[in-house]
């Protein structure tokens, strides 16, 4: 991928997104594209045609999605599936039939079946059932993954996919009651008063991952001649959620008590991703969980201050 390359990355207002317009703006990346969603409807196939043959970007890399923590997945389901598959369909099908050579999809660990082999490798893949608080989105980052391969296996496309574990950093979600795990703590012990309620016993095992070290992992996989078809992406660093709950009270100064709800789910019982294949060939994660949470609260207490917090 040449400097001069034109970059389409859909989902740029998103943490992820944002994020990979930093990196590709550091890296020297000066034509980059981007489309909001009052200006472009990632759910009007129409409308992403049109984009694609209007802008014919050289390379796209869909960041995009509906996403949210356990309450917000298992309450909608549908509205996940449906919105996540269109997204994906949309936004990599129109690439393929207007002319972009290189694309980059992103998913998430979610895809692997609730008791996938642990570390979970690529290959786990479609080899058990889903965790069904989140079936509908995993089955639409499936959809989408798959429709990348088949591309570039049918049409010589170059378009890969990368799965990123569970990810946190600035221009998070801080919606305490359909936000992911780390922002909603990092919210509810910043506003506590007294104590945090906390659903499940804290005893899931979970992997997280600074979003400015999956923004770099996109721009390595994007300079990979013959790229895997998919490649895991995590920290290696993993974490029960009590562990991961006390970590964040400090970050933030709270000295609130923690309660747990243990009639609420705990979701997947461990979750880390084998990042064997993306490591072998040269990449490995640069801000481990304690610096990257401090980083992460002080990224959250400027965007409050600004009124720029996502909620």
């Amino acid at each position: 991928m040449v400097k001069s390359s034109k970059i389409f990355v859909a989902g740029h207002r998103g943490m992820v997104g944002s994020a990979v317009c930093r990196a590709l703006a550091a890296a020297g990346f000066s034509n980059i594209v981007t489309r909001g969603h009052s200006e472009l409807d990632l759910l009007d196939p129409a409308a992403v045609r049109a984009f694609y043959e209007a802008e014919r970007p050289d390379v796209a890399v869909v960041a995009a999605a509906r996403v949210g923590g356990i309450g917000a997945n298992s309450a909608a389901n549908s509205r996940f599936l449906y919105e996540n598959e269109m997204i994906a369909m949309n936004t990599v099908w129109a690439a393929a039939e207007c002319g972009v050579g290189r694309l980059l999809f992103l998913g998430s660990t979610c895809i692997y079946p609730r008791m996938a082999p642990q570390p979970i490798p690529e290959c786990a893949l479609l080899s058990g059932p889903l965790e069904k608080t989140n079936e509908g989105y995993a089955l639409a980052k499936i959809s989408g993954l798959k429709l990348c391969e088949f591309l570039r296996r049918e049409r010589g496309l170059k378009y890969h996919s990368l799965m990123p574990t569970n990810l946190y950093g600035p221009g998070d979600n801080y919606d305490i009651e359909h936000g992911h795990v780390l922002p909603t703590l990092i919210r509810k012990f910043d506003t506590a008063d007294g104590e945090v309620r906390l659903w499940g016993t804290g005893s899931a095992v979970r992997e997280f991952l600074h979003v400015d070290d999956l923004a770099s992992a996109c721009l390595f996989a994007l300079g990979l001649d013959n790229p895997p078809d998919l490649m895991n992406v995590g920290s290696g660093e993993e974490v029960t959620i009590r562990e991961l709950a006390e970590a964040v009270k400090s970050a933030t100064g709270s000295s609130a008590k923690i309660v747990w709800d243990s009639s609420k789910p705990d979701g997947t019982p461990r979750k880390l991703c084998d990042t064997t294949l993306i490591r072998s060939l040269g990449w490995v994660p640069r801000i481990g969980l304690k610096e990257g949470l401090a980083m992460t609260v002080a990224s959250y207490r400027e965007e409050l201050s600004a009124g720029t917090i996502r909620l």
